[in-house]
C-alpha cells in the first residue's frame, strides 16, 4: 500500500458514511490522477451502489469518491482557520447557485475545526479533510462545448456578492501566493534535482531564467508581496475549466468548485487565465471574446464595462502567464522531458514580458 493508504482509507470512510448506498472499502480503486487543472476527470454517474474511487492523489489535494459524494483531504499547509471562513461562506446563502456548497461532517473520532460549522475536521495526520456532493466536470474531449458564457456569468455573480453579507473575517484570495509558490516550486526543480536525477537541460535551465526575469518585473502584490491596490470582490483565486461541475448529476447548472484560494482581491484575477492564453495564442480570439462579453454583460466589475479591457487586465495576466510558465519548467525538469510547444509558447510570452514596454496584450482587441 501507498504512503497515503491511511489518508485513502479515512476519506473512503467518510465519502461512504455520507452515501448509504455506496460500499466502504479501505484501498479505494486507483485511476489516473487528472493533474492541477482539474481534481476529477469526466464519468458517468454510476448507479446507487458504487466502491470508492480515488479520484486525485496530489502533495495539495487528495479526492476519494463514493457515488454522490467526494470527500477531499486539503494541503498539508493549509490554513484550517481561514479555510473553516471559506467552508462557511461557501454554505452561506449569498453563493446558492455560484458556489458548491460543502456537506455536513458526521460525528468523527476527530473533532471538527471550531467556527467550520461541522464542515472540516483534521485526519490523524493532520491534514484538514471536507466532504462535498459530485459534480460532472467539464469534459476535456469536448472543448468546443466547454462553458465559458457559464463561467463568466458565475464570476460575475460571485464578484458582485456584497463581502458584508458574508461570514468572516473573509480571508485574502490567495491567487498572488500560488505565483510565489510555483517560482519556488520551479527554483526547487532546478536548482536542487531529486538524488540520482539528471541535471537540468540547457534549455530548461534557458527557460527558467526567463521566466525568473518576468517574475522581477512584476508589481510586488502580484508577487505576494505587498497588498494589491484593490480587494473589494469575493474572488475565487484559481479559476479554470477544471473548476466547474455540473450539479446535480448529469444535467444541472454549472457551480464553481475548490474554495481554498477564495477570498478578498481584485477581481481581474478571476479573468486572468483565460486572459493570458487569449494573449499568448492558447484560447482562439472568439472564445475570449465571448468570454469577455458574458462577463460584461452579466455587470462583473473586474474590468469596464465597454472598451479595452488591459488595463485592468494585463498585470494578473502576466502573473498567471509567469505562475503557468514556473509550473511548466518544474513539472518538465521532475519528468526529465523538454517542454512542449503549449509550454513554450508561454514562456515566449515570459519573454516578451521580460523586455521593457512590451504588453503581454500585444494581440487584444480594441
Amino acid at each position: 500500500m501507498s504512503a497515503t493508504a491511511p489518508r485513502l482509507a479515512c476519506l473512503a470512510a467518510l465519502a461512504a458514511e455520507a452515501d448509504p448506498d455506496s460500499e466502504a472499502d479501505p484501498d479505494p480503486d486507483p485511476e489516473p490522477d487528472p493533474g492541477p487543472e482539474a481534481d476529477r476527470g469526466p464519468e458517468p454517474d454510476p448507479g446507487p451502489v458504487h466502491r470508492p474511487t480515488l479520484l486525485a492523489d496530489r502533495p495539495d489535494a487528495t479526492l476519494v469518491r463514493c457515488g454522490r459524494v467526494v470527500a477531499k483531504a486539503h494541503a498539508p499547509d493549509c490554513d484550517p482557520d481561514r479555510l473553516a471562513v471559506r467552508l462557511r461562506i461557501a454554505a452561506h446563502p449569498a453563493l446558492h447557485g455560484i458556489l458548491l456548497p460543502p456537506l455536513p461532517l458526521p460525528p468523527l473520532p476527530s473533532p471538527t475545526v471550531a467556527g467550520s460549522g461541522g464542515l472540516l475536521t483534521l485526519f490523524p495526520d493532520g491534514r484538514p479533510a471536507t466532504r462535498w456532493p459530485y459534480g460532472l466536470p467539464v469534459s476535456p474531449d469536448a472543448p468546443d462545448a466547454a462553458p465559458w458564457e457559464e463561467t463568466a456569468r458565475l464570476l460575475a455573480r460571485l464578484h458582485t456578492v456584497a463581502p458584508a453579507r458574508l461570514p468572516g473575517p473573509v480571508p485574502p484570495m490567495r491567487g498572488p501566493a500560488k505565483v510565489a509558490c510555483a517560482l519556488a516550486r520551479m527554483r526547487a526543480a532546478t536548482t536542487q534535482p531529486a538524488p540520482g536525477a539528471a541535471p537540468p537541460a540547457p534549455a530548461l535551465r534557458r527557460a527558467a531564467a526567463t521566466v525568473e526575469r518576468a517574475w522581477t518585473r512584476l508589481p510586488p502584490w502580484a508577487r505576494d508581496a505587498a497588498p494589491p491596490p484593490r480587494a473589494t470582490a469575493l474572488c475565487h483565486g484559481d479559476l479554470h475549466l477544471g473548476q466547474l461541475v455540473r450539479h446535480p448529476v448529469p444535467d444541472g447548472p454549472w457551480l464553481l468548485i475548490d474554495i481554498d484560494d477564495l477570498g478578498l482581491g481584485d477581481p481581474a484575477w478571476d479573468l486572468a487565465r483565460p486572459a493570458a492564453w487569449f494573449a499568448t495564442g492558447l484560447l482562439v480570439p472568439a472564445v475570449w471574446s465571448r468570454f469577455l462579453g458574458a462577463y460584461r454583460a452579466a455587470g462583473g466589475p473586474a474590468v469596464r464595462p465597454r472598451g479595452d479591457p488591459w488595463p485592468e487586465l494585463d498585470t494578473p495576466a502576466r502573473a498567471l502567464t509567469v505562475q503557468t510558465a514556473a509550473l511548466a519548467v518544474a513539472k518538465a525538469v521532475a519528468e526529465g522531458r523538454p517542454l512542449d510547444e503549449d509550454e513554450w509558447a508561454v514562456v515566449d510570452a515570459c519573454g516578451r514580458m521580460a523586455c521593457a514596454g512590451t504588453e503581454l496584450a500585444d494581440r487584444a482587441e480594441p
